[in-house]
């Protein structure tokens, strides 16, 4: 192994003594290839397996805790029907040597599984012909809080090694924390401190159900998105009292959803450090962070560690490239796939549904010619699955 990559391959210990084998994490995904009901399919699991031999942790693709709060070829974790696929998941990924998350949430305003469109208030999304949500009422915030408690103790049924809670990229929490989407008069909207208490009960809620079901130490972390572009939107100011808050309830890990880890924040404080070193230094060391966004190389990787976090995760660089630990860790490095061609989904196990989605979105995937309009024209089919 080339020296200055060392860093990525050291083992970190978590606040409740989990041992992660490295600081390297499968970053959660969209993957489209759930069964329609919610349940594990064997194609999912497949893509997992190939992909958790090298990092130290997978956290999985965004998990509903709601029938509503669903979309299209996610998978569930609303009822307990659905633990034995969630069982054969876990085991599958532990089995490769990886601590198994299961990434739960609520899309919101996002979803399409129902025609029961929920959302903090009555805001709708920025898109010609998007649905007007309802708000949800103080008793069905309530009833979420309780299913978000539930869905961590089927993880916990099913073998995960942890839950993540995902309250960012413009979900059901992120929602509520947005003084552009969150409207509302009670308590769970005005002031910073009211938009972040859904979001914290669901902490509370998550941690006490956890203490009950979990025999040894299970791991509970959060992710969010520190900044928004809307205004009025989250800026670093509402996110650090925020960060605070989290830190004070005794998490695992903090996840920071960015499009680059060495972006900077937009508004809001006066400072030009990366978002990622702010956070971190307001957490302190005993709470890792994990930093993500347009971590390519093996550089990067060690850059994005450079800001001070514990913690880098891998999203695309992993589907294109299942054994980028690996190759890094032999010295191997200009092995590793930049593109991808037409003939690679099967060698890489992309499920059908993530092979269209990567090619609906221009760009999201460097590709090389022959991947061609074929791909392109099959992507049609997911996106017009989903709106």
């Amino acid at each position: 192994m080339n020296e200055k990559y060392a860093p990525l391959f050291e083992p970190l210990d978590l606040p409740n003594r989990i041992r992660l084998r490295n600081r390297l994490v499968m970053a959660p995904m969209t993957h489209v290839s759930s069964r329609a009901d919610g349940t594990v399919s064997d194609e999912e699991i497949a893509y997992y397996v190939r992909r958790a031999q090298g990092v130290g942790m997978v956290v999985t693709a965004a998990t509903w805790v709601a029938p509503n709060g669903g979309l299209p070829g996610a998978p569930a974790a609303d009822r307990d029907e659905v633990v034995p696929g969630l069982r054969r998941l876990a085991a599958a990924i532990r089995e490769q040597g990886a601590k198994a998350i299961l990434q739960i949430f609520h899309a919101g305003r996002q979803s399409t599984m129902t025609g029961d469109l929920v959302s903090a208030s009555a805001v709708p999304e920025s898109k010609e012909g998007a649905a007007v949500p309802r708000e949800l009422t103080e008793k069905e915030v309530g009833e979420l809080v309780l299913a978000y408690g539930q869905a961590a103790r089927r993880a916990v049924e099913a073998g995960f090694d942890g839950v993540e809670i995902h309250g960012g990229n413009g979900n059901l929490l992120h929602q509520f924390f947005s003084p552009y989407t969150n409207r509302r008069s009670d308590r769970y909207g005005g002031t910073t401190e009211g938009r972040m208490t859904f979001a914290l009960e669901i902490v509370d809620e998550v941690k006490r159900v956890v203490a009950e079901a979990a025999q040894s130490p299970f791991i509970v972390g959060y992710r969010l998105s520190p900044e928004e572009a809307e205004t009025p939107g989250i800026t670093m100011a509402e996110t650090l009292p925020f960060v605070d808050a989290l830190a004070a309830k005794g998490l695992d890990y903090l996840s920071v959803s960015l499009v680059r880890y060495d972006a900077a924040p937009r508004r809001g404080i006066d400072d030009s450090r990366p978002r990622l070193s702010i956070i971190q230094e307001r957490v302190g060391e005993g709470l890792p962070v994990i930093g993500v966004g347009s971590v390519r190389t093996p550089e990067d990787a060690v850059g994005a560690l450079g800001t001070g976090i514990g913690l880098v995760a891998l999203g695309r660089e992993l589907v294109m490239e299942p054994d980028w630990a690996k190759l890094v860790a032999e010295g191997r490095e200009e092995a590793i796939r930049t593109t991808l061609s037409v003939n690679d989904q099967r060698k890489l196990i992309i499920p059908d549904g993530m092979w269209r989605l990567m090619f609906s979105i221009p760009g999201w995937f460097p590709v090389e010619e022959e991947v061609g309009e074929a791909a392109k024209e099959a992507a049609k089919d997911v996106v017009e699955e989903a709106t």
